[in-house]
């Protein structure tokens, strides 16, 4: 029987087409129809150094994608097979493929937000990202004290101690410490550098570590806003008169392994951040001050107290005199010792 090529043919371009439309078919069902319709978020971690087919893999295992051989198709397809990128994203599998490699492709990964309150110092801010499992914590408080990047920034105490500013960040788990104390350090230049509070720095002929540190001394005495110019008030007119400020969060911060407890011995600890033994500012901020504390430093309220105490309820009661506040220190501090 004479073979009749023309059909042949035909029949061989039919075929061709048909497999290309098999396989047109599958790869775009395979690429485009998610894998369910759960909406439940599932985390995916892509570590730096991932590979395409690494990445790929997990994501099959993790049964949001089919076939991890279209998977890598499709990114080669798209020119993104270099483009996935490091982080934490959430994903589900009722997102089809083509929008799972557009997330991984996007950078938005899942943030984390941290709050860092007002008044807390750099080991306490390590410690706090750590716990979020945001950051190694030695090794976020040796970038915060890394000399060469606090020598570039003319910050004579040679650590970034009340210039990481508190307020709520997002971060991702793959932020590095380098770039959270930046972070930090940029929201401090933007809240705290403002025209106005420069030139109120200048008028007061006080450097800006002056006013940060003197800012950190009020963060750590008062929790109270409207405590705060009165207290800065105390402090400006001891410094006026060459007075010691002898405020106990000095002391405190002089102290290694502080147990919550100041005694009276304390109080001689040679450091230079001891006010109670060295006049004038300690050499720089023992905490991060927020905005009403830096503030109330610049434009502290007019008095003549020189001394204050607490009234052991989160207020402070004001003395002009040594001998009013003597009395004021028996009212509220010596008559509850001995009541215990």
């Amino acid at each position: 029987m004479k073979l009749d090529l023309k059909n042949l043919s035909l029949a061989l371009i039919a075929g061709a087409v048909l497999l290309v439309w098999i396989v047109g078919g599958l790869f775009y069902y395979q690429a485009s129809i998610p894998v369910g319709e759960d909406t439940l978020p599932v985390r995916v971690h892509i570590p730096p150094g991932a590979t395409l087919k690494q990445v790929s893999i997990d994501l099959a295992e993790r049964r949001l994608i089919r076939s991890p051989t279209v998977f890598r198709l499709l990114a080669n397809i798209q020119r993104k097979q270099t483009q996935i990128q490091v982080g934490e994203y959430e994903l589900n599998s009722s997102m089809p493929p083509m929008d799972i490699l557009k997330t991984l492709t996007s950078g938005k990964t899942v943030l984390h937000p941290v709050t860092i309150p007002e008044g807390y110092r750099i080991a306490e801010i390590a410690d706090l990202l750590a716990k979020r499992e945001l950051v190694d914590q030695e090794t976020f408080i040796k970038t915060a004290q890394d000399p060469k990047f606090v020598d570039s920034l003319d910050i004579p105490s040679g650590s970034l101690e009340g210039y990481l500013f508190p307020e709520t960040y997002n971060f991702s788990r793959y932020t590095s410490a380098q770039e959270i104390v930046e972070t930090m350090l940029n929201t401090f230049k933007q809240r705290a550098l403002k025209h106005e509070l420069v030139e109120r720095t200048h008028a007061l002929k006080l450097s800006l570590h002056e006013v940060v540190t003197l800012a950190s001394l009020i963060e750590k005495e008062t929790g109270v806003d409207k405590e705060r110019k009165i207290i800065s008030s105390v402090f400006h007119n001891r410094l006026r008169k060459d007075m010691r400020l002898q405020t106990d969060p000095t002391v405190i911060y002089a102290i290694q392994g502080f147990d919550g407890n100041i005694r009276k011995k304390d109080l001689d600890i040679d450091s230079p951040y001891n006010t109670y033994l060295y006049k004038g500012l300690p050499p720089g901020p023992i905490a991060s001050p927020g905005l009403e504390s830096i503030t109330a430093a610049l434009y502290p309220i007019e008095t003549n107290y020189l001394y204050f105490v607490s009234r052991q309820d989160g207020t402070h009661h004001f003395s002009v005199s040594l001998e009013e506040h003597n009395r004021a220190v028996r009212k509220y501090q010596l008559k509850r010792v001995g009541r215990k």
